[in-house]
């Protein structure tokens, strides 16, 4: 069983964010984490590796310092690690990155893709599903929960205050949530060992079936009005009541707002 691990390396949020002129992120200036859903992915995949012995690659695409996140997930327990870093993939929104990632994916073999839904720098949760389209496989996101049946992947998709249970036949695309797993540490040995395995890097000639028209800023339709990096939010409503008018208060805002 071969699993493929998309993981991506976003700006430490905690410490602010830098923006270029044009609007799109000063990656080289912050600092950087893996994507936390990425990351409960990648700990799907090992657990599987665990299970089935299923062989475990990851694959990032961005600056040349992507590598720490791979070198992470290699001292995590990942076999594989694969840079596609280039300068002309740069400042790609999700259609440019997911045709990217989808025209490195076609290099390999695999059963499961397994990406994060989102990322913390964007939130757009798009990037997964347009890979399972460039690649024409089956999708399901927002996994909470996931186990193999023989060449199906059975799913358990959060949705509201609830559940769905989705079935799909291998090869197809998981788009796992932060929620699904606790992340296994680095260990001692893993660390050295990442520190010492070779990354592969591609660049745009290892795409395959990818237009030069749809990477990079350029091939990027999304245009950026305006970035900032905290929005402020005004100052809220405050009112003093007695306990009987507070509760009156509180249920006419919710009917308003048809919470109930």
């Amino acid at each position: 069983m071969k699993v493929v691990v998309c993981i991506k390396q976003v700006p430490d949020t905690k410490g602010g964010v830098k923006f270029n002129p044009d609007g799109t992120l000063d990656r080289s200036a912050m600092l950087a984490i893996m994507n936390p859903d990425d990351k409960a992915g990648l700990e799907a995949a090992l657990r599987l590796k665990d299970q089935y012995g299923a062989e475990v690659t990851v694959l990032t695409m961005g600056l040349p310092k992507a590598e720490e996140v791979l070198r992470e997930a290699l001292a995590m327990g990942a076999d594989k690690g694969i840079l596609v870093t280039d300068r002309v993939l740069g400042g790609a929104d999700t259609w440019a990155t997911s045709q990217t990632i989808a025209g490195a994916l076609r290099n390999l073999d695999y059963d499961l893709i397994i990406t994060g839904r989102q990322a913390i720098d964007g939130d757009t949760a798009q990037v997964g599903p347009q890979i399972s389209e460039h690649l024409n496989i089956p999708v399901i996101s927002y996994a909470q929960n996931l186990k193999i049946e023989g060449d199906s992947v059975v799913v358990e998709r959060q949705f509201d205050d609830r559940y769905h249970v989705l079935k799909a036949k291998m090869p197809c695309l998981i788009t796992a949530l932060a929620e699904l797993n606790e992340p296994r540490y680095m260990t001692p040995g893993g660390i050295f060992d990442a520190f010492d395995a070779e990354i592969t890097v591609w660049g745009r000639a290892n795409l395959v079936d990818v237009d030069d028209s749809n990477l990079g800023l350029k091939g990027s339709p999304t245009q950026i009005a305006k970035a900032s990096d905290k929005v402020r939010k005004g100052a809220g409503e405050k009112v003093v009541l007695d306990p009987a008018e507070s509760v009156d208060y509180i249920m006419d805002k919710l009917l308003e707002k048809h919470v109930i």
